[in-house]
């Protein structure tokens, strides 16, 4: 008796940083998994999660915002965004709703000339414009590449996502499953705790420290009884002004990121938790390919 055709491949999901790519990638695999931020720069690495139902499995990649590198780490980051492109069987393009093409679109698009594989346009945030200046959008972008699909969604709302997983099927090819049913992403554990406590403090820190910091943790150890988690992370951050912002009066600010972290945490790994962390100064880790790797931020790692 033959085995039932599925399709399974890979997408990749790319875009000018704050596009809402982890968003959208999120409420389609239906979990939290990449973390989210109004302040660039938030996806640092490839991050792959799993969709799978009765027609198939669609592996995802959520890269870093394609953008204008300034220092090692922008440059990896660009790198792996622009690597992953090549290995995939369908490319999402990100943009939002406005009839301005700016420089960071220009450059996707020369990138695209050269890719030889399915192109959908993506058109998030439509929950915040009128109908007909949808329309608009899509007029002007239309010609910028060959496009197989354009789809207006909104990812935060779940608008027309159901639309675009089909969408997706549609341009797969028929094959073997890569993951079990139940896997959402090949990310360790420790990786996604680390990311969600960056989060934390992308979210309550000033514009100007988060790009510099990064979070190690240094041990997580699941107590026999598998209740509580015992986690002691680190905050890197680049200078010692930096370090007294982020620790805070009375290590109020810490406070508030651990207290923040924690909840996430304990969503994620279904248990207490119990977050302790510290901050110490790395300066110009982000040139360092040394600490880079220490960080997460690892060439070989590129898809």
């Amino acid at each position: 008796m033959n085995e039932p055709q599925v399709k399974s491949g890979f997408v990749t999901i790319i875009g000018r940083p704050n596009v809402g790519k982890s968003t959208i990638m999120n409420k389609m695999i239906g979990q939290k998994i990449a973390i989210t931020s109004n302040k660039p720069q938030t996806t640092r690495n490839r991050i792959q999660t799993v969709y799978t139902d009765e027609r198939g499995q669609i592996i995802f990649l959520d890269t870093p915002g394609i953008h204008k590198a300034k220092n090692k780490l922008g440059t990896y980051m660009v790198d792996v965004a622009e690597n992953t492109m090549k290995n995939v069987d369908v490319i999402l393009w990100l943009v939002e709703p406005t009839t301005f093409i700016g420089a960071g679109e220009r450059h996707i698009v020369e990138r695209l000339k050269h890719v030889k594989k399915p192109i959908f346009l993506v058109i998030n945030k439509v929950d915040t414009v009128q109908r007909d200046d949808i329309f608009k959008v899509i007029d002007t972008y239309k010609n910028q590449c060959d496009f197989a699909e354009i789809i207006p969604v909104s990812a935060i709302k779940g608008n027309n996502i159901d639309t675009l997983i089909e969408l997706i099927y549609k341009y797969l090819p028929y094959g073997p499953q890569y993951y079990d049913e139940d896997t959402v992403t090949d990310q360790p554990v420790k990786q996604i705790v680390a990311e969600l406590i960056r989060e934390k403090a992308l979210k309550c820190l000033d514009d100007e420290i988060p790009h510099g910091i990064a979070v190690s943790i240094e041990r997580m150890h699941y107590r026999e009884d598998g209740t509580i988690v015992d986690i002691d992370a680190t905050i890197i951050c680049e200078r010692d002004s930096h370090k007294g912002i982020i620790i805070g009066k009375g290590g109020a600010m810490l406070k508030k990121i651990g207290s923040a972290a924690r909840y996430e945490i304990e969503r994620l790994v279904d248990m207490k938790v119990n977050l302790k962390l510290w901050v110490k100064v790395k300066k110009e880790w982000r040139d360092s390919d040394f600490l880079l790797k220490n960080f997460g931020y690892d060439k070989k790692d590129e898809y």
